[in-house]
C-alpha cells in the first residue's frame, strides 16, 4: 500500500508546532527495512528534525518545566515526548539516535537527502550547512512517496576551495582525514577552550560559510557544547 502526499502534509502540521520539520524519506525493498514495533518491517522511514534553531524556543518552554528541570538528557527527552504521540497518532513507530536497537540514522538522511559528511562529521546541507540536526525518525509500513521534498544539491565540501574550517580549529581536531574527537574535548576543558569555542561555538562550525543565517542561537551553541565536553 502506497500513502501519498497528503500524510506528508499531516506530519509537517503536527511537527511544524514544535519547531521540527520532514527532513526527508526513504524506502526499503521488501524485508531490508528497521523493524516495526508490530514485529513487521518498515517499508518507509521519514527522518525529523531542526533546521537552524527552529526548535530550541519550543524546547526551551518545555525544559522550564519544573518536571524537567533536571533531567539528564533533556534534548533527547524533549524529543521523545514530542514524537511518541505522532508516532502512535500515524499508526508509525518511532527510532532515536539515542536508543537502541541503534539505526543508521547518518546512512538514512545520506540517502534521503543526499547529503555527505564535512571534515566537522557534522552532515553537510547544501542550505542549511552545518546548521541541523535529526531528533528521530518513523516507520511505516506502507511506502511513502513525498511530493514536496526539495531538489537536492551538490555537496558545499566539493566546492569549497578554501575550506575555512580546516584552518579555524585551534588544535588541528579538525582535518581531511576527519574529527579527533579526544582532541578537541581535551582543548574545551583548557582555559583557552573555555574562552574561545565554549564561550562562542566551536570555531571551526563558525568559520563554514554555508548556511550561516541559520547558526544556533547563542543559548542553543552553549548547550551543545556542554555536551560534547561530556
Amino acid at each position: 500500500m502506497n500513502r501519498g502526499p497528503a500524510t506528508f502534509e499531516q506530519l509537517r502540521a503536527a511537527l511544524g508546532v514544535h519547531g521540527v520539520f520532514v527532513r526527508g524519506s526513504l524506502s526499503f525493498d521488501a524485508g531490508e527495512g528497521p523493524v516495526l514495533a508490530d514485529g513487521r518491517v518498515a517499508r518507509s522511514v521519514v527522518l525529523l528534525g531542526n533546521v537552524g534553531g527552529s526548535i530550541w524556543r519550543p524546547f526551551s518552554r518545555w525544559r522550564q518545566l519544573p518536571e524537567n528541570m533536571l533531567r539528564r538528557d533533556p534534548l533527547d527527552d524533549w524529543s521523545k515526548a514530542i514524537i511518541r504521540p505522532i508516532a502512535d497518532e500515524f499508526a508509525a513507530t518511532a527510532y532515536f539516535p539515542s536508543d537502541p536497537p541503534w539505526q543508521p540514522f547518518q546512512q538514512w538522511a545520506m540517502r534521503a537527502e543526499g547529503l555527505k559528511a564535512s571534515p566537522l562529521g557534522i552532515l553537510i546541507h547544501p542550505e542549511y550547512g552545518l546548521w541541523h540536526g535529526y531528533r528521530g525518525a518513523l516507520g511505516f509500513a506502507d511506502i511513502l512517496v513525498d511530493d514536496g521534498a526539495p531538489a537536492r544539491g551538490a555537496h558545499p565540501c566539493d566546492h569549497c576551495l578554501d575550506k575555512p574550517c580546516l584552518d579555524a580549529c585551534p588544535v588541528d581536531a579538525v582535518a581531511p582525514a576527519g574529527f579527533d574527537v579526544q582532541r578537541c574535548r581535551t582543548h574545551l576543558r583548557a582555559d583557552e577552550g573555555q574562552r574561545g569555542c565554549m564561550a562562542a561555538g566551536c570555531l571551526a562550525r563558525n568559520a563554514c560559510p554555508v548556511g550561516a543565517s541559520y547558526r544556533y542561537p547563542a543559548a542553543q551553541l552553549a548547550f551543545h557544547m556542554a555536551a560534547l565536553q561530556l
